[in-house]
This record gives structure tokens, C-alpha cells and sequence, in this order.
């Protein structure tokens, strides 16, 4: 039976854990390239702190090639088999836009469904409404190979809040239930530094579509562009960014750094709990 995304989030936020079964993700494309790499790494990743384990067969990078769902099943499904079998309590999420992908992963043990298409791809409501799995609805404008081309908004939160919950409705339409549901506003897809910026500065605004948020802006080529800092330096930024969504309300975010990420987390957590008490 699917577990209830609500359990999940009432010990405060957690910290998602990345593993890139692909050889091309703009980090850590090829360290997990075989079942006992993937395993390790997840361990090591729960260690540390994580709570959830998102496994990716396809890079998502601007510029990426697409993968065939029959290449991404091969990749992701083996992953999530062993991954359950040792991490039985460990929440598993599935990074894919394709339905058979989603199907595939629900049947090897997944629990969430981590779409940066938003769940509208061909069959990929049904597919989420009919395994029972929660899913996190990502925004994004256009698609990976050209998002970063010239994307363009007159009020980037505005427009981001307002497509994710034109997205939730269409997914409790076709039978998802809402507290299934969690939101990303997509840092880095679609969106200029300055289009980051403002949403992360507003991850607040996002908080009353009545989902939970998901903030994934680790190692993002924004703090390369902010910083000058190259992919393997920018832990520092990636860890303001998360305590700051934290304390404005965000409560998953995704990281390929999970130990010094869970610690910032619970020192934001701390920190708003503190403040959200002071004010009763």
C-alpha cells in the first residue's frame, strides 16, 4: 500500500537525496554506474541525513538529449529494487517525465513520483493516480534541450504560483488526491538568474497552493553565474539557499550534498520554530 506523503512531512522538512543513474547529469553524471554504487551511495546519503532517495535515469541538464523509456526503465528500476530491499523505511523517488518509467518504478518500490514536466506527459496522470504514488509537480518553461534559451516573464512568481495551481487542479480533476501532491517551482528551468532569484526570495508566496514544497537548486549553474564558482564549489550558496526556503516554509529540498544540507535544514527548521513561537 502507498504511503501517506503527510507522514512523511510531519517530522518537519526533509532532505531528498540525488542519485543519477546517467552517465550525463551536469554533476554527477556516471559515479552511480552499477546497483552497488547506487546502493552505497544511498546509504551513505541516509547516514547522513537524507530522508529520501531521488533516482534519475535522465539528465535534465539544459541542452540534454532525450532517453528512451525503455533505456530510462533499464536504468532506474534496477536502482529502486535494490534500494527498497535495503532501505525498506527509506522514502524512494522516481525523477522522470515518461508514464511506462512511472509504472515501472511504482511496481519496484517507489513512493514518489518527481516530474519536471508537471504530469503532462502521455499517460502520466493516470499513471500516478493509479499507483497511488505522491507526486511533485515541477514547473518548468519550455523543455531541457532549449529552456535556457531566452526565458521571459512579466512576474515570475506570480506566473510560476498561478501554473502550479492550474497543474494541482488538473491533477485532483483525474482523481490525484491533494495531499499526494508537492510543488517545485523549478530553479534553473526556464528561468534567468534573476528569475532564481525572485523565487527563491519568495518560496513563501508558493506555500498557499496548500502543497508541500520542494526546493532543488544544488550545485545549480546559477551560483556560477552569481559567484563565478565552478560546479564542484558551490556548496556554500546551495546551503543559504536551502536554509532560507526552509525558514520561509519549503519543506523537502533536494541535494546532491546531503550532510552539511540536513544540517543547515534543521537550523533553519530550529530557527522558525523558535520564531513561529515567539509570535503566539
Amino acid at each position: 500500500m502507498p504511503r501517506k506523503l503527510a507522514s512523511l512531512l510531519a517530522d518537519g522538512p526533509a532532505v531528498m537525496g540525488i542519485v543519477n543513474v546517467t552517465p550525463d547529469s551536469f554533476s554527477d553524471g556516471g559515479e552511480a554506474d552499477s546497483i552497488e554504487k547506487v546502493v552505497s551511495r544511498a546509504r551513505a546519503m541516509v547516514a547522513d541525513g537524507a530522508r529520501i532517495i531521488d533516482v534519475g535515469g535522465e539528465s535534465t541538464r539544459p541542452g540534454a538529449d532525450p532517453v528512451d523509456a525503455d533505456t530510462e526503465r533499464a536504468r532506474v528500476v534496477p536502482a529502486i529494487r535494490a534500494l527498497r530491499a535495503v532501505l525498506p523505511e527509506t522514502w524512494l523517488s522516481v525523477d522522470t517525465m515518461k508514464a511506462p518509467v512511472m509504472r515501472a518504478a511504482a511496481e519496484a518500490g517507489a513512493d514518489i513520483v518527481n516530474d519536471v514536466y508537471g504530469l503532462r506527459g502521455e499517460g502520466s496522470l493516470a499513471a500516478v493516480r493509479d499507483s497511488g504514488l505522491a507526486a511533485c509537480l515541477m514547473h518548468m518553461q519550455g523543455e531541457p534541450r532549449t529552456m535556457q534559451a531566452a526565458p521571459r516573464y512579466d512576474d515570475v512568481v506570480a506566473e510560476v504560483r498561478d501554473w502550479l495551481r492550474e497543474r494541482i487542479e488538473v491533477c485532483i480533476a483525474a482523481g490525484i488526491p491533494a495531499e499526494s501532491i508537492l510543488v517545485d517551482p523549478g530553479i534553473g528551468f526556464g528561468k534567468s538568474l534573476a528569475h532564481n532569484l525572485a523565487l527563491l526570495a519568495h518560496v513563501s508566496a508558493l506555500r498557499g497552493l496548500g502543497a508541500g514544497v520542494l526546493i532543488g537548486a544544488s550545485r545549480k549553474s546559477m551560483f556560477g553565474k552569481l559567484l563565478d564558482l565552478p560546479v564542484d564549489q558551490r556548496l556554500a550558496p546551495g546551503l543559504a539557499v536551502a536554509a532560507i526556503a526552509v525558514f520561509q516554509g519549503a519543506a523537502i529540498i533536494r541535494t546532491h550534498d546531503v550532510r552539511d544540507t540536513a544540517q543547515a535544514v534543521a537550523t533553519a527548521a530550529a530557527l522558525r520554530a523558535t520564531g513561529a513561537q515567539g509570535e503566539t
